[in-house]
């Protein structure tokens, strides 16, 4: 079982997913851990994978096409995670990050195409929101070289940012009247509120803890609740990951900005913080999932960063006239021919791409 891809999804006693099928158990020691959290398998997929016990292995691709049901999966639990009472919170949000930093593992670039198309895992924006926040402090951290540890701290901390006010989030995404004086407060007073709240759940990090308090504190006073100059590196990481993926969602008020103007946008904003440019680096000018128009006319997706941000490896979906391929074409658009031209919205291709298919082309990328 260990390094092979599951046969089976396992639960624990209160039927949360721990590992989607097809996930791959690493070591003894992950094992182990599951079977401490009492971890269960449906009979009927245990059946299943008995009465198949020659089934082919999955290819790459066939893998990586199911990750984005297991990011839907994961976005329910974090959702279950961080609706429940206060005692009962920090069991449930352990399991969830267990599962979706087993879903980067399997693929970061499939993890950042779920941020850059913002696909729509049970309509609530907080939840989405916290969880893209998220997946882009640890895309920076890896990128940063931080250890797994910190990496786990700095998506658990950006997962719970705004765990006081993840309904008003949801309100305000489709509100386009202006803040009411309550919602102000509620705005000003949620780092404080969070704060509290985690340690009311139990967490005892305090680098997670003053991070999730001071997220939106500035080191030239202008931040707030507390207008604190003592700002850390996990906080400032936190605040720009919160900006940067805020802007890629649509709002009522707005439209979703691409990746390249949310890098822009971030840039004008982070005074040359090395940590802002970590995030925009980790993800790239073109990320993974961006629809494309090459230079020689072809529309694309991206599959992968290539060794310059302006030159990412590209999967080519039509032909210069923008007619469907029958079999994608793989294209470096580091050559002249095939360079970038143009950041397309994902209405532009003239067919429709389901985040499966995008997926099992980065496979093939």
């Amino acid at each position: 079982m260990l390094g092979a891809p599951l046969p089976f999804s396992v639960r624990d006693a209160g039927r949360m997913l721990l590992l989607a099928r097809g996930q791959v158990i690493a070591d003894e020691e992950q094992l182990e851990a599951l079977f401490k959290r009492g971890a269960l398998v449906e009979v009927d997929e245990l059946t299943e994978a008995i009465q198949q016990p020659g089934r082919q292995r999955e290819s790459l691709q066939q893998r990586l096409a199911r990750l984005p049901a297991a990011w839907e999966r994961g976005g329910r639990d974090v959702r279950q995670a961080l609706g429940l009472p206060l005692p009962q919170l920090l069991d449930a949000l352990d399991s969830a990050t267990d599962l979706l930093l087993s879903l980067i593992d399997a693929s970061p670039d499939v993890a950042l195409s779920q941020v850059v198309r913002q696909p729509d895992s049970g309509g609530h924006y907080g939840i989405n929101h916290s969880i893209h926040a998220a997946t882009a402090c640890q895309a920076a951290a890896r990128y940063l070289g931080w250890g797994p540890a910190e990496q786990r701290r700095a998506f658990q901390a950006a997962l719970t940012m705004n765990l006081s006010m993840l309904e008003l989030q949801a309100r305000l995404s489709s509100q386009v009247s202006p803040l009411t004086a309550k919602q102000r407060e509620a705005i000003h007073e949620h780092p404080i509120r969070s704060a509290e709240m985690l340690g009311e759940a139990g967490i005892t990090d305090q680098d997670w803890l003053e991070a999730v308090l001071t997220h939106h504190e500035v080191a030239d006073g202008s931040g707030y609740p507390n207008g604190s100059r003592d700002v850390g590196e996990l906080a400032e990481m936190l605040r720009f990951a919160d900006v940067y993926t805020a802007r890629l969602s649509s709002r009522a008020s707005r439209p979703a900005m691409s990746a390249q103007q949310a890098g822009a946008e971030l840039l004008q904003m982070s005074a040359e913080s090395p940590l802002a440019a970590a995030l925009i680096k980790a993800f790239g000018i073109f990320p993974p999932g961006s629809v494309v128009r090459l230079a020689s006319g072809e529309l694309g997706i991206v599959v992968r960063n290539g060794e310059k941000a302006h030159r990412p490896l590209v999967a080519s979906l039509t032909n210069a006239a923008g007619e469907p391929r029958l079999t994608p074409l793989r294209r470096d658009s580091a050559r002249d021919e095939h360079a970038v031209v143009a950041l397309l919205s994902a209405q532009s291709m003239p067919m429709r791409l389901t985040d499966e298919r995008v997926a099992s082309l980065i496979g093939e990328g």
